[in-house]
C-alpha cells in the first residue's frame, strides 16, 4: 500500500456542499478503491485540504482524485509519499559509504 499526500481546493460550488455527509463519501470512495484515510485536514491559506490516504496505486490515486472533482467539486493536487526511513534506504541501497 503506498501513502498519498492529497492538496485540495473547493470550487465555488463545493464551498456549499460541506458537511460531515460529504467527508464519508469520500472516506467510502477510498475504501471502495482499495484504500483507507490516514488523516484529513482543513487548512486555511492556499490550500483549503489536506488528506493523508493509503491507496494500492498511483493510477488508483489518480483515479480517486479525478473522481472527486467530478462528483465533489474539490480538485486535488496529488503526490505520492515516502516515510523518510525508507526514502534514506532506497537512496543509499547499493552505494557504499
Amino acid at each position: 500500500m503506498a501513502a498519498f499526500l492529497m492538496f485540495g481546493n473547493y470550487s465555488q460550488d463545493a464551498l456549499s456542499g460541506i458537511s460531515p455527509r460529504r467527508t464519508e463519501e469520500f472516506v467510502q470512495l477510498v475504501a471502495q478503491n482499495g484504500g483507507s484515510v490516514r488523516a484529513m485536514f482543513a487548512t486555511l491559506g492556499e490550500i483549503d485540504l489536506v488528506l493523508v490516504v493509503d491507496l494500492p496505486s498511483v493510477e488508483t490515486a489518480a483515479r480517486v482524485s479525478i473522481e472527486v472533482a467530478k462528483k465533489m467539486g474539490i480538485r486535488l493536487n496529488t503526490h505520492p509519499a515516502i516515510a523518510v526511513k525508507d526514502f534514506d534506504l532506497l537512496m543509499t541501497s547499493g552505494t557504499s559509504d
